[in-house]
């Protein structure tokens, strides 16, 4: 098929595209970048220049690609992000989540594209009560910290748009990404915080966090392109877990010193009420869907094993 990845050199667009070209696919690639081009020509896809807030050029660009598929993959989150200004960070993926959605569908309608993968979030949208582990059907966060509000506006935007659309839609809810070009690798931020001792487990640590290896993701963003009803997707491995639990195991795996512990009081002081919440409350995500559904087997099924031999 003719797949038109819009954020083809991302954290997750890059291993999408690989993915995508090894099971086949005839694969286009979006960037703005002329030097961010050359890596997608040279791994097989065919690159193309696209401002994503601008509705002529995503509409020339789709109905120049013809596709079969379109893949949204569009954001633009910063290396670091300060969790006490995240809604600042975020203002322009949820541009993209918003304007840039509506975009891509009516160039998708436009051209008759009949399959349209999105790309949301799993992490820590979920309401924070009853279980810790939720499935699609459980309902998000109704009384979100402040600074996400927005961005939890724009990832129920990019959703009902996906999966109203006059198209096959699936909305694929990622957890967080782990592994190589991630912002949870050997070299990025969190892995300097953590090798500081900046990155403590605050309170109870209980907040349970699903994670995903990027090549993981990719595998299944490849198979939502081939099969599934359209629906939404949790995209995320076989084990939650409290971050009290895998922290220490990924600092183990970069040779940092063990974390931290914190009271809540003083981990608000440096981190905020975002963060704070994001480390004792936060709910996991189930698989069971994405597994049965898309016929998605992991290549680490758990951050522990990810962790040991995933982060390049």
């Amino acid at each position: 098929m003719r797949v038109f990845v819009a954020g083809a050199t991302g954290a997750i667009g890059s291993p999408l595209v690989a993915a995508l070209i090894r099971r086949g696919h005839e694969v286009i690639g979006t960037t703005r970048s002329v030097e961010r081009a050359r890596p997608l020509e040279a791994a097989g896809a065919t690159p193309t220049l696209m401002d994503a807030l601008d509705p002529v050029a995503v509409k020339d660009a789709v109905a120049e690609a013809e596709p079969d598929v379109i893949v949204h993959e569009l954001t633009a989150i910063p290396p670091e992000v300060n969790l006490r200004r995240f809604d600042h960070a975020f203002a322009q993926t949820n541009r993209l989540r918003t304007e840039g959605t509506d975009h891509l569908i009516a160039a998708a309608e436009a051209a008759a594209v009949r399959r349209f993968v999105t790309q949301s979030f799993a992490a820590w949208p979920y309401a924070r009560r009853g279980s810790w582990v939720k499935t699609e059907d459980d309902p998000l966060d109704d009384h979100p910290p402040a600074q996400v509000r927005c961005m939890l506006d724009a990832i129920r935007y990019l959703e009902r748009a996906t999966l109203d659309g006059p198209f096959d839609g699936l909305a694929l809810r990622y957890g967080w990404f782990y592994g190589p070009g991630s912002g949870l690798d050997r070299t990025g931020p969190i892995a300097v915080a953590v090798r500081r001792r900046r990155f403590p487990i605050v309170g109870s640590g209980q907040g349970v966090w699903s994670l995903i290896h990027l090549l993981d993701a990719a595998e299944a963003t490849a198979l939502a392109v081939e099969r599934g009803a359209p629906g939404v997707y949790n995209i995320t491995d076989d084990e939650p877990a409290a971050m009290r639990d895998w922290l220490p195991v990924f600092a183990d795996a970069i040779r940092a010193p063990a974390p931290r512990h914190v009271p809540a009081w003083l981990g608000r002081l440096f981190v905020g009420e975002l963060g704070v919440t994001m480390m004792t409350e936060v709910r996991g995500a189930s698989n069971d869907k994405a597994k049965r559904g898309l016929g998605w087997e992991l290549r680490y099924p758990s951050w522990s094993q990810g962790f040991r031999d995933g982060l390049g």
